[in-house]
């Protein structure tokens, strides 16, 4: 069987929000806040549990287009109330892992409310890479987490 190499890639996404760190950091570490900006298939998913603590686990699981049950397993390493979140994931589709993350997220005050510092790095397994629809997916999510405090 030939060996596949791994792919590695990075990305950063940047974003202001209408609300201060605590705030913004306090919609990752709620689950019922945390899924509704974050859930990239709604209608779709059948388990999700998160407990956000150093060495907490988060698990999504959802029914894919043709059936197939896309798992995400989040481990978190370091949590900073209000100012950082490291962790590292893994996607897996059915049997096969399809890539593995390491992200770091910052919260830091800007002049109305939180820049919000989003930094993965990714390594596609087995022939894998999916990085322009991961990070429009990211993107995306982050679109809904501001429309929860964009300003009335």
């Amino acid at each position: 069987m030939a060996m596949i190499p791994t792919m590695h890639t990075d990305f950063v996404i940047e974003r202001e929000f209408d609300a201060m760190p605590g705030d913004v950091f306090a919609a990752w570490a709620d689950p019922g806040a945390r899924m509704e900006w974050s859930n990239c298939h709604p209608g779709n998913t059948r388990e999700h549990r998160l407990d956000f603590r150093v060495h907490g686990h988060e698990v999504y699981e959802a029914s894919g287009e043709n059936g197939d049950i896309e798992r995400v397993d989040r481990f978190f390493f370091d949590i900073v109330d209000g100012q950082r979140i490291v962790f590292a994931y893994d996607i897996r589709l059915g049997e096969r892992k399809l890539s593995v993350s390491l992200v770091t997220v910052e919260f830091l005050p800007a002049k109305h409310g939180t820049r919000m510092v989003y930094t993965e790095q990714l390594a596609y397994l087995d022939g894998h890479e999916d990085c322009a629809e991961r990070r429009r997916g990211t993107e995306e999510g982050f679109d809904r987490l501001g429309r929860r405090f964009a300003r009335k």
